[in-house]
């Protein structure tokens, strides 16, 4: 298993994709991000590291509640993320 590192925010997520969510993104994102990840993740809720530049959910279905959030900002994105799911 390969070691993760950082703690994301929705603007640091931004700043980093050089995008700038929608208020309605935004606050859905702020809702959902679980900070502490030395819990298992909750359905439903996310987690951003750094290195890798990874954008995790716990299962599949969530993961692609985020690509529908995600995916109207991709031709606006300077950098490259990847969305993964736990289960």
């Amino acid at each position: 298993m390969g070691i993760m590192l950082g703690n994301l925010s929705v603007k640091d997520i931004e700043t980093r994709l050089g995008i700038t969510f929608s208020p309605e993104d935004a606050s859905t994102l702020q809702k959902t991000r679980q900070e502490n990840v030395s819990i298992p993740l909750e359905s439903g809720k996310w987690h951003c590291y750094d290195i890798p530049f990874m954008f995790m959910t716990d299962t599949r279905e969530d993961a692609l509640v985020f690509v529908n959030i995600f995916e109207k900002y991709v031709a606006q994105m300077r950098d490259q993320f990847q969305i993964g799911f736990l289960r």
